[in-house]
């Protein structure tokens, strides 16, 4: 799919910051349909705006997919915004894409239902079974961080698939509990991502998200459950569907389980804690074995995702209660926190990775460096996600990597495009290296009047493609020379300088630069004149 066009009435988060504004998505009159990769860079200072409109964003179609499929997405984070929103979606069986505008509008004080309009006319409300074709199909949020902006809709997703999972598993003859729509993927899914492609990615994509870490192959891992951990909630023995003292599984995740262990090298049930621990010493055999089981890497992924969502089970029930609150009322001072590693459910242990040199001891994963963990999770999001109509919303993805991985950032994720159909990308920087990469109508500057508090969204002035950094960072940050302010002011001195001693001295002092070339024609035209 392919963003157009946004028009926001009110929108309920940040402050009204972005009410009464329109958005252009640039891109061209087609979008740059047929391309399966046009990401939009979203670049500006600290305050701008961009994380909370990527947020924004996914609270859009979070309410879309809760008013059509509530069982799917279960609560909407954000029922106060109102928008029409233009976007490019490829249906089934279409040949190409239809431009479609989803819209929601004021009903007296309140806010009206959510409508969707084809370009013929056709207006479909979300109780239309054809509704959920023209919404994205996945929407999948990325923060580097503890960013509590974007991380909230999803937040309020995974929780609210963990309490359906709990209320499911105590009916008999229960159904799947269905997937989430939204999927948020931060450092505590890294390893869920990575030895899912690692197991069943093919062989580029499983020496590409190593490669930088000068890593070989997985070697060997560690899964554990705990179902009746002192952390979880206990069901009285009476109203147990199952002979489990712990958490009540649906039959999905008992078979996702039973699959763990035909597949493991070896494995242990504690009986007393309901503890099921899962050793795997990665060879071919172990990953024909995973191939019965699961058809792809983002069919395992999703697998063990569900487990990990049970995590939320372990997280104290007031936490839980006030986050609920804090979403229905708007106020995000907190997120909910993590388990302790050995209250989680689902978990991850003694990951160990083969070297290229095999003759050397194996790596364990808490080694690799921050940089190292987020290349390879954000490079496997994007492997196994293949899905037409798929949405990314990744806040500041590069933020952990050094300058030459970041210069090669959009070029590896086109590596992993593969062939698929088109998705939508939405990312934000701080940084010059991404925008260096893409063209002026994939770039959007993010700015806040520091005394106003006006939001504005403005395209660059010059051609960025090809750009050198210090003209982007000027035209995005306004930054003239591209020194540190320390190194400008000292330049600045000496150029108003006439002490022929002090210059000399300090040019000598300076690397290379443009306000060292100037320097240099001041500390000229002295001597000149000595």
């Amino acid at each position: 799919m392919r963003l157009r066009l946004l028009k926001i009435e009110r929108s309920g988060t940040g402050g009204g910051l972005y009410d009464g504004t329109q958005i252009w998505f640039g891109r061209d009159a087609d979008g740059k349909a047929g391309e399966a990769l046009a990401p939009l860079c979203m670049i500006g200072p600290n305050g701008s705006g961009k994380s909370q409109f990527l947020q924004l964003v996914a609270e859009i179609f979070q309410a879309a997919w809760h008013a059509h499929a509530p069982d799917e997405e279960r609560r909407s984070a954000n029922e106060a915004v109102l928008f029409d929103l233009e976007y490019m979606v490829w249906l089934d069986g279409a040949d190409g894409s239809e431009t479609v505008r989803l819209v929601r509008t004021a009903k007296g004080k309140k806010s009206g239902p959510i409508a969707l309009f084809r370009a013929n006319g056709q207006s479909i409300k979300p109780e239309d079974p054809t509704f959920g074709q023209f919404l994205p199909t996945l929407i999948i949020g990325y923060t580097s961080g503890d960013n509590e902006t974007l991380s909230l809709p999803f937040l309020a997703s995974r929780s609210g698939y963990a309490s359906d999972v709990a209320k499911a598993a105590r009916v008999i003859e229960t159904k799947t509990v269905p997937d989430n729509r939204l999927m948020l993927i931060d450092y505590s899914t890294n390893l869920e991502v990575l030895f899912s492609n690692l197991m069943l990615g093919s062989e580029f994509i499983q020496t590409e998200l190593l490669r930088h870490a000068s890593l070989g192959d997985l070697a060997s891992c560690r899964c554990i459950v705990r179902l009746a951990h002192s952390a979880v909630p206990k069901i009285p023995k009476k109203k147990r569907i199952s002979s489990r003292k712990g958490i009540q599984l649906t039959d999905e995740l008992e078979t996702v389980i039973d699959n763990l262990q035909r597949t493991a090298t070896c494995w242990h049930v504690d009986e007393k804690t309901e503890t099921y621990t899962f050793d795997f010493l990665i060879t071919k055999a172990t990953r024909e074995a995973f191939e019965h089981f699961w058809s792809d890497a983002f069919s395992l992924y999703r697998s063990l995702h569900k487990l990990a969502l049970l995590n939320d089970l372990a997280i104290p029930r007031p936490a839980r209660k006030r986050f609920d609150k804090a979403v229905k009322e708007r106020r995000f001072a907190s997120r909910l926190p993590e388990p302790q590693q050995e209250d989680m459910v689902f978990s991850f242990e003694e990951v160990r990775f083969w070297p290229k040199d095999k003759a050397l001891d194996p790596v364990d994963y808490v080694s690799l460096s921050d940089g190292e963990h987020q290349q390879a999770l954000i490079l496997g999001i994007y492997a196994m996600i293949c899905d037409t109509n798929a949405m990314f919303l990744l806040d500041e993805p590069e933020s952990h990597f050094n300058p030459k991985w970041r210069v090669e950032f959009v070029q590896q994720l086109m590596k992993m495009v593969g062939d698929r159909g088109n998705q939508e990308f939405l990312l934000t920087t701080h940084a010059p290296f991404v925008p260096s990469d893409m063209p002026r109508d994939q770039v959007m500057i993010f700015s806040r009047d520091i005394e106003s508090g006006k939001f504005a969204v403005n395209d660059p002035k010059i051609e960025t493609f090809g750009t050198t950094f210090d003209r982007i960072l000027e035209s995005c940050f306004g930054i003239r020379p591209p020194n540190s302010h320390i190194a400008e002011k000292e330049i600045e001195k000496l150029l108003k300088s006439n002490d022929l001693t002090e210059v000399e001295e300090g040019f000598r002092d300076l690397g290379p630069s443009i306000g060292k070339a100037l320097l240099a024609d001041h500390l000229r035209k002295l001597k000149d004149r000595a």
